[in-house]
């Protein structure tokens, strides 16, 4: 974990990708407990920024995420999870949270 370059905070963006289709699932942030037990579990875990807490995706829905493999960025400042959903990603019940296009209509 040396290699990887934390913010102030002690965070890492983690992106995660369905290990099947490519999809693009979510957006989260790590610490190094987080990534740890992400690696040793199998399943993701981020650390909640408005909470300060680690949190176990899907511990009250359900909907974990199986981790395939985890990946870092060239730089080592991203993290990239390729895993398996069981069940919508997103709190809305979207199976993905990027279900909302935007345009330049957008901009106004």
């Amino acid at each position: 974990m040396s290699d990887l370059k934390f913010n102030k905070k002690g965070l890492i963006p983690a992106v995660v990708q369905d290990a099947d289709t490519g999809e693009v699932l979510m957006l989260g942030y790590m610490n190094e407990a987080s990534l740890r037990r992400t690696l040793e579990s199998g399943e993701v875990w981020f650390y909640s920024r408005s909470r300060k807490e680690l949190w176990h995706k899907g511990a009250t829905s359900g909907n974990r995420l199986m981790v395939r493999s985890v990946w870092r960025d060239c730089d080592g400042d991203t993290i990239l999870v390729k895993a398996h959903p069981l069940g919508p990603v997103c709190h809305t019940g979207q199976p993905t949270c990027f279900f909302q296009e935007m345009s330049g209509d957008d901009l106004d």
